[in-house]
């Protein structure tokens, strides 16, 4: 098949939506399938199968900054490219987020699979409520990462929802080179702002033993602020905006990966990630980190914002080697569980039962007569001009 899968945030940008669309794609290309991603690029698309649809605008959403694109360059860019493309699935991510899903859900041209992330609340969905479930009544299979992105959705929207929770291209974490560091070493890589919680871990630092260092990768509003805070401990390493690659080589030497977070994760995806890379985990005991990692099986899940017990479970899992092997082992079949290889194939499923259905034989039989009428163009006249895009 011919999957169009669309992204609202730019793929410049590290966030969990985007690892996932470009994971699935890779996937699906591996299984036969013409899947190409559709979303705003800050720079070169990250892949060859990216279409690329303009320069993002930070917007705040959900406690963070979201990289969208709702100009009207983007949209004409997102109506040409799904035209020209003529997909028989279209897979939106985040479909109601402003900007390139948004229209494609407006263009409806093939049957659409579309996919929530968010969980928490949601300002817009409370705000502009009536328009969004006009909007949403458009997509023909709607899925939920997990059961607060679904609770969500229902709450505003209403409609059933296929749970399919995210994946992790297992291999690609498990066999990279680790960076080895000297001495044991904390990596934390998210973005630097209040809900991520990097405040509470830099607090926590200071009650672990001097030999012990932390990478922090990422950048956010509270950069500046807390490098000048904690300007004199030399453990800390700034690391910035970090490629796939180093975060994975530096996920695969870390002695443990903290995810200090205070709310708002609806999918522990970078908990898959570390536990598929083979690294103990300490984290917030939050309920989207719950829907990935076992409490004391997987990980050491302690209460959000809360220094001293942080504190307490990374000096206990960076000084018992017996509890850290414990972690990486079931860590490591936990992570087995959530393969892109198996998020793909579910994925494939619901594709091709709505490609079989009634809807999807009318709007296959709309696409089929379009492509038919494209071949039947003839060649544009020279003297006469012709289309430039």
């Amino acid at each position: 098949m011919r999957i169009g899968l669309v992204c609202p945030y730019s793929l410049a940008v590290p966030g969990g939506v985007q690892a996932q669309v470009l994971g699935l794609a890779r996937v699906l290309r591996r299984l036969g399938h013409e899947a190409r991603v559709l979303a705003p690029c800050d720079g070169p698309p990250p892949e060859l199968f990216v279409t690329p649809l303009g320069n993002s605008i930070p917007t705040a959403a959900n406690g963070s900054m979201a990289p969208v694109a709702p100009d009207f360059a983007a949209a004409l860019r997102t109506m040409r490219a799904l035209r020209d493309e003529e997909f028989d699935i279209v897979h939106l991510h985040e479909p109601l987020a402003p900007g390139p899903t948004l229209t494609a859900l407006l263009m409806h041209p093939a049957p659409t699979v579309a996919t929530f992330h968010a969980a928490g609340d949601s300002s817009s969905y409370r705000w502009l409520n009536p328009a969004l479930v006009r909007f949403a009544d458009r997509i023909d299979v709607r899925c939920a990462v997990s059961d607060d992105a679904r609770d969500l959705a229902q709450r505003y929207l209403g409609g059933s929802y296929e749970l399919v929770h995210n994946g992790v291209e297992v291999d690609r974490w498990r066999l990279a080179e680790p960076l080895k560091p000297d001495g044991p070493t904390v990596f934390f890589c998210g973005r630097h702002e209040p809900r991520k919680g990097l405040d509470v871990l830099l607090a926590a630092m200071a009650s672990l033993p001097p030999t012990t260092r932390c990478w922090v990768a990422g950048t956010g509003p509270d950069t500046a602020r807390l490098q000048t805070q904690y300007a004199g401990d030399p453990r800390i390493e700034w690391l910035g905006c970090i490629s796939d690659d180093e975060k994975i080589a530096r996920m695969r030497g870390a002695s443990v990966f903290c995810a200090p977070s205070l709310g708002g994760e609806s999918f522990g995806v970078v908990l898959i990630e570390a536990m598929a890379a083979r690294t103990p985990i300490v984290a917030s005991d939050l309920p989207g980190y719950r829907n990935v990692a076992r409490p004391d099986q997987d990980a050491a899940l302690v209460p959000g914002g809360d220094a001293d017990a942080l504190a307490a479970a990374l000096r206990v899992v960076l000084t018992d080697d017996v509890l850290a092997e414990r972690l990486r082992a079931s860590g490591a079949e936990r992570a087995d569980e959530f393969s892109m290889d198996g998020l793909a194939r579910r994925y494939l499923k619901l594709y091709e039962s709505l490609h079989r259905s009634e809807a999807g034989r009318r709007m296959a039989e709309r696409v089929r007569s379009r492509r038919g009428r494209r071949r039947n163009i003839p060649a544009p006249d020279p003297s006469k001009g012709s289309y430039a895009p």
